[in-house]
């Protein structure tokens, strides 16, 4: 198993430099990790770093409240991938989730995907707000909107990704989408547990030292 390409190599704090965007860009293709995730405003940078690389360009969408209307998110997403973004973690509308509107849920995924029909779309769940069954239900309305992944957190709520809740997700969308645990994998041990409970990618700003099998001390 290559576990480097498990890794969306993350930096999304607001205070994000280019001098450190250069480096995670450096890492990222020394490494050859599957993407990295960066902010919308920095997409293009990336693409020039990385160009010619085999490593892709996660931005996110939303972030990290979830709470933009579906035209922004769609609009956003389309301008991402105009400046290069070749995935898309859009963050759910979780006020609607928690109001049980989930057509709202379904349309805003809906709208994003509509905007990136040959993306990979990743939606973010938020699960330390959620309860069990807003997880599956989430998960369900994901599928619904043929999203390729559901994805734990964003790293900048309560909490973030947890064994048991990839395990559910996991268990839910079955093989409709693939699971992305994010925030929180501190381990070469936590990444291998969150890949047996059935993720397929990893969020985290600290791939280098996971996958040199040393703790992760980053926020993210």
């Amino acid at each position: 198993m290559e576990l480097n390409k498990y890794i969306d190599h993350t930096l999304l704090k607001a205070s994000a430099t280019k001098s450190e965007i250069k480096t995670l860009c450096e890492e990222a293709k020394q490494y050859d990790f599957a993407t990295v995730c960066v902010n919308p405003t920095q997409i293009e940078y990336a693409s020039e770093l990385l160009k010619g690389t085999n490593v892709g360009i996660t931005t996110v969408i939303g972030f990290p409240l979830g709470a933009s209307t579906s035209e922004v998110k769609a609009f956003e997403t389309a301008d991402a991938i105009q400046k290069g973004a070749t995935e898309i973690d859009m963050v759910v509308n979780i006020g609607a989730i928690k109001d049980g509107n989930w057509d709202l849920v379904l349309s805003d995924m809906k709208a994003v995907k509509a905007s990136a029909p040959n993306n990979v779309v990743k939606c973010i769940m938020e699960n330390c707000l959620l309860t069990k069954e807003e997880i599956v239900k989430a998960c369900e309305m994901a599928v619904e909107a043929k999203l390729e992944f559901v994805k734990t957190s964003t790293g900048f709520s309560t909490g973030g990704a947890t064994f048991d809740d990839v395990k559910l997700m996991s268990e839910t969308v079955k093989r409709n989408a693939e699971v992305k645990a994010a925030g929180g994998v501190r381990t070469f041990e936590d990444a291998m547990k969150m890949i047996e409970n059935g993720a397929t990618r990893l969020g985290t700003s600290g791939g280098v030292s996971i996958v040199n099998g040393k703790d992760n001390n980053t926020a993210y």
